[in-house]
């Protein structure tokens, strides 16, 4: 991208002062380091991203707009396969369209899948099959099926129903060479620091075969029969998402790596879950440095020399790259309450907050550095009181009736939990790099939303 000599980068991001609350300093303006990587301030004090001004972009596109930093987007992918290597896998769950799936492979990262959905998003992608990682704790055989027929590179098997299936499909043993490659998945009983509803490591989980238990020993002992019709290569955990504690997955790690050590196989994944800041006064660790003191705590439990340690990023490498804009339509105060400020959005594009009282920040492209003093609610058009985006956020006090408001750090599951309920239709996703964008999802249409109905 051509450098603007107009334009001025936003202030290089300060370490924030706290790992978790809200930033006294919340009154300013957003903080750098919640903006996309190539932000920047345009010379009317607007936002630009990937050498874009977001509001001619929005004037063109229109609201609500999912708005993706590519350049961003790659760099983070680049990292991750840069920290762990080439089994690394970008987890799609957190956003997937075919553009991304193609745009993580192009920069060398395996994806995982974790439905027969994704599975065939990320093939219409132009992702080969062997660098798919094929995940879920209720695969179908359909979904089995498919991921056999077409060599997906890795399956994490997730219970023994699955173990049976996988069996079955494969003829017990009779099936080709060479044997579809596995990982076991295996739950450590951690509990990490985490909303309840991302917890995926304790003992209580709908996911993977118990360590303590014994049940993952004996999924490994069912998955080397003869008759299993596979071959297993590695160990598979996942502790829970959102994690900006590096404590949890050291304590994960001691507790994998005696275990792994006994079964002389070649790739021990610890899935994903690295956290990223929402909201001012927010830190995380970078995906580099999440890579070292993971190394360096595998090594301390003893993992054998030459083994691959893996990982699936997912929210770490989307979650900043994008922000989602919508137009203001109504400004409500209540005296001695709060005032309510109502977007053309809401639940139906970012169920975050809906779902796990998630926290966002609030600013206008329009003055992208400007103090935000005026404290106000953010909501959305649909019929539920909890359809709130921001529930507290500060914004400029010159917020009017018609204003473009955006919320940063929506990378990651916005998009890809996305609904259309009250039957509003489902915002477009745009790739914005080097001076140009690019629609990669469009808008949902009222036609769209007729399609099924017969």
């Amino acid at each position: 991208m051509i450098p603007d000599p107009l334009a001025t980068p936003l202030d290089s991001p300060e370490p924030p002062p706290s790992k978790g609350g809200r930033d006294p300093r919340a009154q300013g303006p957003l903080p750098a380091y919640l903006l996309p990587d190539t932000a920047e301030v345009g010379p009317a004090g607007r936002l630009r991203v990937g050498g874009v001004d977001v509001l001619d972009l929005v004037s063109e596109v229109g609201t609500p707009v999912f708005v993706y930093d590519e350049e961003h987007l790659r760099r983070r992918c680049r990292e991750a396969r840069q920290a762990f290597g080439p089994r690394v896998a970008y987890a799609s769950k957190a956003f997937l369209c075919r553009a991304m799936a193609a745009l993580a492979h192009e920069e060398g990262c395996c994806i995982d899948v974790s439905t027969g959905g994704e599975l065939a998003v990320a093939l219409a992608g132009g992702v080969p099959a062997g660098r798919l990682v094929m995940h879920g704790n209720n695969k179908s055989e359909v979904e089995l099926a498919s991921a056999l027929s077409g060599g997906v590179g890795r399956i994490v098997v997730d219970s023994f129903d699955e173990i049976d299936r996988l069996a079955r499909l494969s003829g017990r043993g009779e099936a080709a060479e060479p044997l579809p490659s596995v990982l076991v998945r295996v739950t450590p009983g951690i509990e990490a620091h985490t909303h309840e509803y991302v917890m995926t490591g304790q003992d209580d989980s709908k996911f993977g075969f118990g360590l303590a238990s014994g049940a993952a020993a004996e999924a490994v002992r069912r998955l080397r029969h003869p008759t299993s019709g596979v071959r297993l290569v590695g160990v598979h955990a996942h502790i829970g998402s959102q994690i900006f504690a590096l404590e949890s997955f050291e304590r994960a790690l001691a507790l994998l790596v005696p275990f792994f050590s006994e079964l002389d196989l070649e790739e021990l994944c610890i899935g994903g879950g690295l956290g990223v800041p929402y909201v001012s006064g927010e830190a995380a660790p970078s995906i580099t440095e999440w890579a070292e003191g993971l190394h360096k705590s595998a090594q301390a439990a003893g993992l054998p020399a030459g083994v691959l340690l893996s990982a699936e990023p997912g929210r770490a490498i989307v979650a900043t790259a994008a922000l989602t804009c919508y137009t203001v339509g109504t400004i409500k105060t209540l005296p001695g309450q709060r005032t309510y400020v109502s977007v053309d959005g809401g639940m139906s594009d970012n169920p975050r907050p809906v779902l796990y009282g998630s926290g966002y920040e609030a600013f206008l492209p329009r003055e992208v550095t400007a103090h935000r003093p005026f404290a106000a609610t953010v909501v959305g058009k649909h019929c539920e009181s909890g359809d709130v985006i921001v529930r507290d956020a500060r914004l400029p006090d010159d917020l009017a009736v018609g204003d473009i408001l955006a919320t940063p750090v929506t990378g990651a599951y916005g998009h890809s939990m996305a609904s259309s309920y009250n039957k509003v239709p489902r915002p477009p996703v745009v790739f914005v790099r080097d001076g140009g964008w690019r629609v990669v999802v469009r808008r949902e249409t009222y036609e769209d939303l007729l399609a099924f109905d017969v």
